[in-house]
């Protein structure tokens, strides 16, 4: 039963903005889509232009063109727009890199891993690297002198750096090969300069910075190392977290939630390198406990997403009676990439509100992660990922663990005693129920798709944090917190009310809606470990998941159903769900002719479930293993279980317990 873990292959930081899977693949269908199709073809041949000015107008209105128009992004990125706008980063006039670098930070959010990825296969990081050096000097110039150039001139080279540390941050993440490049560039010393800065700097600027370190600090040891090396470093992000050395302040709302952007990515980033080595001012904090959890707990639950979706849907209606953006340019307006209409910068203040709780759960999903999974006091030490695996029949994910507790779960003898469910569940079970931008509609694309996106982000992420949860808690099961009943339907009924509200009818781009179902079920399973025996199956239920555990191709998907089966078929007075479930669980096994037609993983899962579920004759439900003659099914399986499984310790467990069913005399 393993935890959600944040792992490099599966980089979720920046999930695609606007997503485009619900469009048909190729080039002739999003031209065909694509309000905008008559204006790409002028816009990527004025990226050539030999006048400046043209060039320029081309790099904003490609920023113009995308913006939540997946279909338009497609077919500019069929033209080559992506490769047009890297050679453009080497303009010899300034202004057209300059917006060049916000139209490529543009797609980089927009469009996701597979944008980011053709910028790296087309060299984006030649001229990346060398901005480096130019911002450090310019930066240092305006901190020492800042009356030596304009105010003007000090925001374009905020707002350029804002850009260029985006686009690193989305490069980062979208895949082993490009994070190893950037890592030759050692950028921590320099995003840290923002970060020490702060006073000084426009918050935005800081935070991306703040963001591209993040990133660069999760699961990345040169990052890793490097920002451990020196202890101002890490003073610094304390600093931030403790409100101690002043960002610049401006009295306003869009201010305060940047503000809190900036605390929460900081608090990740310590928890990417804790524990920090000493003189370090943070080398005697347990950083999740004492950092992470006080100052996230708050965040997530400072947001009402049913709120949210009509607040967005709302300006979006609004938005909708204002000029489109593209009717507003022209060479001679000389547009700005940061021209926008209040209705638009209020969408998206309230999408980044949206980003910050998203990235908040997703470091409390990391913090969850490293909960020890303790064991009984006549044990010593802990028995390590085999040994678990091993009595629980079932391979696990691996684990991490640092010794971290929830701040209200006590720590006794060296094992973690669970009081009552932590503070956090609670939040965590509103954030999953979906609002009605929560999912695009079964054919075509939200009304506004990068709410939609963030939404969905925020539900999975939620799933994902509840996962570790009631994992870890099930890990230490005591008579305290198995007796509160109420606590455990009450979560058990808001995951299900939370999966009613998905559906089981996902169409193409809706993959959102498929990860909720494959996350909740591993939360179901967790609760229902906890209270096994004492949750009243429900035939509707049942059903799903053996809908779900039959249609998924995901072994560990499947392995989440039948756990989750096996728990409901252990309430005591509900003798027809328990004929159903082990109906389904026999299903599952090979016969003495054919082999089963699921995998190794699940196979281990239904035998271990079988011998669990039907362990004591005693049970009212027994009826059914012995009405059914369920041991000569278990019998015929043998030899189907010896060939599919490797090693004897599952055929081993079979035999013994067919052995023990034959032994009984009724």
């Amino acid at each position: 039963m393993g935890k959600s873990q944040k792992k490099r292959s599966m980089r979720r930081h920046n999930p695609m903005r606007v997503p485009d899977s619900h469009l048909p693949k190729g080039l002739e269908s999003a031209a065909s889509s694509s309000p905008k199709n008559e204006a790409v073809l002028p816009i990527i041949q004025k990226l050539e232009s030999p006048d400046a000015s043209e060039r320029k107008w081309a790099c904003v209105a490609v920023s113009n063109l995308i913006q939540n128009d997946p279909s338009t992004r497609r077919l500019l990125q069929g033209k080559n727009v992506v490769g047009a706008l890297i050679t453009r980063l080497s303009d010899s006039e300034e202004e057209v890199w300059i917006e060049a670098a916000g139209a490529l930070r543009n797609l980089c959010i927009d469009g996701g891993y597979d944008i980011c990825a053709e910028m790296y296969n087309k060299n984006i990081l030649a001229p990346l690297k060398t901005f480096v050096p130019k911002i450090s000097s310019a930066l240092s110039q305006f901190l020492e002198s800042p009356k030596t150039a304009p105010e003007n001139a000090q925001k374009v080279v905020y707002e350029f750096t804002e850009n260029v540390n985006t686009i690193l941050w989305c490069l980062s993440e979208t895949s082993n090969k490009a994070l190893n490049a950037i890592n030759q560039i050692n950028l921590v010393p320099f995003l840290m300069s923002f970060l020490a800065a702060r006073a000084k700097l426009p918050i935005a600027t800081v935070t991306a910075a703040a963001q591209c370190l993040y990133v660069l600090t999760d699961d990345n040891q040169p990052a890793i190392d490097e920002l451990r090396s020196s202890a101002a470093f890490s003073t610094c992000l304390l600093e931030i977290v403790h409100n101690e050395g002043d960002v610049r302040s401006k009295d306003n709302e869009a201010f305060g939630d940047r503000l809190t952007m900036l605390k929460v990515l900081s608090s990740g980033i310590l928890s990417n390198v804790s524990p920090l080595p000493p003189p370090s001012a943070a080398s005697g904090v347990d950083v999740g406990k004492e950092i992470v959890l006080p100052l996230l707990q708050p965040v997530v639950a400072s947001v009402s997403l049913i709120e949210s979706s009509a607040l967005a849907e709302n300006l979006v209606a609004k938005l909708a009676l204002e000029p489109p953006q593209i009717e507003k340019l022209s060479l001679k307006s000389g547009p700005q990439s940061d021209h926008r209409s209040d209705t638009e910068l209020e969408l998206e203040r309230l999408e980044n509100k949206l980003r910050t709780v998203q990235l908040a759960l997703e470091i409390l999903t990391g913090v969850c992660a490293t909960l020890p999974d303790p064991v009984s006091e006549a044990h010593e030490g802990e028995l390590d990922a085999e040994e678990d695996a091993e009595e629980n029949d079932v391979e696990i994910e691996e684990d991490v663990t640092d010794g971290m507790a929830l701040d209200d779960i006590p720590i006794t003898n060296g094992a973690t005693i669970p009081s009552h469910l932590p503070a956090l569940v609670q939040p965590l079970i509103t954030l999953i129920q979906p609002a009605r931008l929560s999912f695009p509609p079964a054919a075509g694309q939200s009304s506004h798709p990068p709410t939609t996106s963030v939404l969905s982000a925020i539900h999975v992420s939620a799933l994902e944090c509840l996962n570790n949860i009631f994992l870890s808690l099930s890990a230490s099961p005591t008579t305290e917190l198995a007796t509160a009943t109420a606590s455990g339907k009450q979560v058990w009924d808001a995951v299900w009310a939370a999966l009613g509200s998905v559906g089981t009818e996902i169409t193409r781009g809706q993959g959102r809606k498929q990860e909720m179902w494959e996350i909740g079920v591993g939360v179901l399973w967790g609760v229902g470990n906890i209270w096994k025996g004492s949750l009243v199956p429900n035939e509707e239920q049942v059903q799903l998941l053996i809908q779900l555990c039959n249609s998924s191709a995901d072994p560990a998907v499947r392995v989440k159903c039948i756990g989750t089966l096996e728990c409901l078929a252990q309430h005591p007075q509900s003798i027809d769900a328990n004929r159903v479930i082990a109906m389904h669980l026999l299903s599952i096994l090979p016969t003495s002719t054919a082999p089963s037609s699921y995998s190794t993983e699940p196979v281990i899962q239904a035998l271990s479930a079988l011998i669990d579920i039907y362990s004591d004759e005693n049970l009212p439900y027994d009826v059914n293993f012995r009405q059914g003659n369920f041991v000569q099914r278990l019998v015929d399986s043998v030899d189907g279980v010896r060939k599919a499984l490797r090693g004897e310790g599952m055929r081993d467990n079979l035999v013994a317990f067919i052995k023990y069913r034959k032994a009984l005399r009724f």
